[in-house]
């Protein structure tokens, strides 16, 4: 069977401490320089990228970042379970032409290929053949009802659905929306979804994503745990203001999430021009979490790196990612509505819910096996404040007045601010290094300095 994307279904359809502390590994690396030519805010893929460009330019940088550790939204866990534990993102789409997936030779790590066969449930039993045909039938004609209401103009995915997806419609819901957005269809624009590029071959990093992006901030000066309380940009530079002074350069690069900036949590003097408010508003984050499971001895009988689905009749669903990496680690996955709902009433009715809805699927036994047990809450992370960018209805220009610089000073950059990788770690790199090449241009260059 021809697997099905993480994201949409194109294939088929063709067919702390009182100082801030360095990320520094080797004292020969660099560290942050009196006068930078920039400053970097976020130490996710976005500002990873963007320093590493700079610092091949010669460019003096100094990255403060509000977390105790390097990624952002991806964050590789060794504690919790004693393996891998990707907390956010996980999927590197595209690996031939993913720029993170170019970079895995220089760290020591490996990716390999995300394999095929992602099944769906139906009850306790997985759907036979003609049942998935059924399926798959009916997300290829979602997924063209979308892309041709894309044409026409914009509106929300879910009034460009087909009526007649039958008894497969909430399944189809699901998987386009929370689990491939992060927001029910309602609430994301169907222009914003069909300009998304492929996402139909996938790899995973054995080491975990998070850990790949920290091993590529080797030896860049960051400092942690300093979070950003204001950002001063009305004159000739940039004056960042951090819960450990304050650092003056003639460029910044702005990281933050899109939920960050609404939520007005970084005062900017002068404020944020109403036009990069209402594009962040727009392209909020939406909802997206892990229940992780600790499953020892395979008791599902799935596959390493096996993506379930189920039938669903409702809202009320989840996926499940079996044996990450071949290890007895499973992740019940959430999101939406649904899922910011449950995860506002904390781990344990996350972790009771992931469990209940296994026992639907696989029987009671399953409830006594599972050992430890550990749920994300991004809404609820201070620094992050959800998943991923998706635009809302309308939306989707919003993308390109979120690239437009502050005074030719300050540049953001992030998932958000990339038309077609939007949601994707690689997005965020394109776009840190996107950031960073306006600012070289800006300071004239690559410096000459030796």
């Amino acid at each position: 069977m021809k697997r099905v994307s993480r994201r949409t279904f194109l294939a088929a359809s063709a067919a702390v401490t009182a100082a801030p502390a360095l990320a520094q590994t080797d004292s020969r690396q660099p560290r942050p320089e009196g006068n930078p030519d920039a400053i970097i805010v976020g130490a996710g893929a976005a500002g990873i990228a963007a320093a590493r460009r700079l610092v091949a330019a010669g460019r003096r940088i100094t990255i403060v970042e509000a977390a105790a550790e390097v990624g952002g939204r991806c964050i590789t866990d060794t504690k919790t379970f004693g393996v891998p534990y990707d907390r956010g993102a996980h999927w590197i789409h595209m690996p031939d032409v993913n720029p993170i997936a170019k970079l895995v030779t220089q760290t020591g790590l490996d990716i390999y290929p995300a394999p095929p066969g992602q099944r769906v449930r139906i009850g306790r039993r997985f759907a036979r053949e003609s049942e998935m045909e059924d399926y798959l039938a009916m997300l290829v004609r979602a997924n063209t009802s979308i892309f041709d209401a894309a044409r026409k103009g914009d509106v929300a995915c879910a009034q460009a659905l087909p009526k007649d997806l039958g008894e497969w419609r909430s399944s189809i819901e699901f998987f386009l929306g929370p689990f491939g957005c992060g927001k029910d269809l309602t609430e994301v624009s169907a222009v914003d979804f069909a300009r998304s590029a492929e996402r139909d071959v996938d790899a995973f990093c054995r080491q975990g994503l998070g850990a790949l992006l920290t091993k590529l901030a080797t030896g860049l000066p960051v400092q942690l745990a300093n979070p950003v309380a204001g950002i001063e940009w009305g004159g000739r530079l940039v004056e960042i203001v951090t819960a450990h002074g304050r650092i003056v350069a003639p460029t910044a690069i702005v990281t933050v999430s899109t939920n960050i900036l609404a939520a007005r949590k970084i005062r900017f003097n002068p404020e944020l021009p109403r036009r990069h408010l209402d594009a962040a508003a727009k392209l909020k984050l939406g909802s997206y979490d892990h229940v992780a499971l600790e499953l020892p001895g395979n008791p599902l009988g799935l596959r390493t790196d096996e993506l379930v689905f189920e039938k669903a009749s409702g809202p009320r669903t989840a996926s499940i990612f079996a044996n990450a990496s071949g290890s007895s680690l499973c992740m019940v996955d959430v999101g939406g509505s649904f899922g910011r709902d449950l995860s506002a009433k904390g781990d344990k009715e996350m972790i009771a819910f992931a469990l209940d809805w296994l026992t639907n699927l696989f029987g009671a036994d399953i409830k006594s096996i599972v050992q430890r047990r550990h749920a994300t809450r991004w809404n609820d992370e201070p620094y992050v404040l959800g998943a991923f960018s998706v635009a809302s209805p309308g939306g989707q220009p919003s993308r390109k007045v979120l690239m437009e610089p502050l005074n030719n000073r300050i540049f953001l950059a992030g998932e958000a601010a990339h038309e077609t990788l939007w949601g994707t770690v690689g997005g965020a790199w394109e776009s840190g290094e996107r950031a960073a090449d306006a600012v070289i241009r800006l300071l004239g260059g690559p410096s000459t300095r030796r």
